[in-house]
């Protein structure tokens, strides 16, 4: 497939559909991980204290370790929910999987957000909070793939890389209303507040962001693709078994593809905010304003990693952003250490240059790697896999690494080694599968026959 193939049509505007659909995947996706990272500040700030206590009395510092892992447990479960929503997307659409993700994963928040403590239930507190967690790992599971697909196949061959990063900004889009809230309520509330009933606050408006998204994404269309799919009858009996016997490289490379993202996003969400808090003595406002700056930053340039993924390719633009990240992991921590609000920002910031081009492309780079029989499944699978092995136990990882041995910039190390493998896995994606036909499965094998990649 030739560069000039997939740049046609330029003058292409978007219909009313499309935009429905942009809007249904964007608005859908972060209220899905405002969901998501409310808990992981949660975690950095109030969790280990409220839900971990006997912990936190005698090893403050193992206390918070195991906060962190209550992060990590739910993306074991997104695996799981990768599969089940697969099956469903794969069979009846993309629309209703993304229905069901939004209240499963909206309704185990607002239960976080009434849940007692240990100090009133005892260890009963805990158990169903990582229970709840794991229900918001079964749905996160099955979202992104949804919404990856949903704006991939509306989108014209010259587009679908922006189209794409439709559903990857509602990442940062989330962060900043998760650590914009948290921010509003720190500054209005005293700490014990904060401690008492401030931090459930996000918690239980997501109530009403449910019902915003719901009532956005009940008026999105199928994806064509899924309703041409269903019209020629190709419709798989078994997806998930040929997705692992005959597409399983093309598994395992996406999910080593997004693993390095998924870690350094991680700790821009979370574990930079409570380590300016919690190690360097930084004012709790001061790291929310640098998280806020640095979800800026991953907004513009994921949204440009996916504009311009159409242009130089995709391939190539996520080498350019790991390419960053690697030569960024470690010089930033000393930036991180200075504990100046400016630099402490800057860090974050420029560590976004990187993430951004390392996931903007990604919805469009995962669709042309699948066909649409299994293309739900491949998708959803190979990022819960991903996520596993990158962002599950990202912070646990750092919050270790820097107990161990007190030197931070350790942290930038592992970062930089993850970054390195996805930058070999995404290098090994054949170029020539961008811009192809996705509802013409033999275009695809030409392209994988040829490179020597199934």
């Amino acid at each position: 497939m030739s560069q000039t193939t997939y740049l046609s049509n330029e003058g292409h505007d978007l219909t009313r559909e499309e935009k429905k659909v942009l809007a249904g995947t964007l608005v859908g996706t972060t209220i899905e991980w405002y969901d998501f990272f409310i808990y992981a500040q949660a975690a950095g700030f109030v969790l280990a204290v409220l839900y971990f206590e006997p912990l936190g009395e005698d090893n403050a510092a193992l206390a918070q370790i195991v906060a962190w892992a209550s992060v990590g447990i739910s993306f074991l479960f997104r695996p799981l929910g990768a599969i089940l929503a697969g099956w469903v997307g794969d069979r009846y659409g993309r629309k209703m999987v993304l229905v069901i993700t939004l209240m499963g994963m909206g309704g185990a928040t607002v239960l976080i957000g009434l849940l007692p403590t240990y100090a009133t239930w005892g260890v009963l507190a805990p158990i169903l909070l990582i229970t709840l967690r794991v229900l918001q790992g079964l749905s996160a599971g099955g979202e992104w793939g949804g919404a990856a697909l949903l704006a991939v196949e509306h989108a014209p061959r010259h587009k679908r890389g922006l189209f794409g990063a439709y559903p990857q900004i509602g990442v940062p889009l989330g962060m900043l209303l998760a650590t914009g809230f948290m921010f509003a309520l720190n500054a209005m509330t005293t700490e014990e507040q904060f401690l008492q009933w401030g931090w459930r606050v996000p918690f239980l408006f997501s109530f009403v962001l449910i019902i915003v998204g719901f009532l956005i994404r009940l008026k999105v269309d199928e994806s064509p693709v899924f309703v041409e799919m269903k019209a020629r009858k190709k419709e798989s009996s078994a997806p998930l078994k040929e997705l692992v016997t005959t597409h399983k490289k093309y598994t395992f490379l996406a999910a080593l593809i997004f693993a390095a993202n998924n870690a350094a996003g991680y700790l821009v969400i979370a574990f930079f905010a409570a380590y300016g808090v919690n190690t360097l003595g930084m004012d709790r406002n001061d790291t929310l304003i640098a998280s806020l700056i640095g979800g800026v930053g991953w907004f513009i340039f994921t949204l440009f990693g996916g504009y311009i993924s159409d242009r130089i390719g995709r391939v190539k633009t996520f080498q350019i952003g790991y390419g960053i990240i690697i030569v960024w992991a470690i010089p930033m921590w000393f930036l991180l250490d200075t504990a100046s609000l400016p630099l402490f920002a800057l860090a974050i910031f420029i560590l976004t240059i990187g993430l951004g081009p390392s996931y903007g492309p990604q919805s469009a780079l995962y669709a042309e790697m699948f066909p649409a029989n299994i293309r739900f499944s491949g998708v959803s699978i190979g990022y819960a896999l991903g996520s596993i092995i990158g962002g599950a136990f990202a912070a646990t990882i750092a919050q270790t690494i820097l107990n161990t041995t007190g030197q931070s910039w350790l942290i930038g190390l592992y970062i930089a080694i993850l970054a390195t493998v996805s930058f070999i896995a995404v290098s090994m994606v054949p170029k020539k599968l961008q811009g192809i036909n996705l509802n013409d499965d033999s275009e695809r094998e030409e392209v994988t026959v040829t490179s020597g990649s199934r």
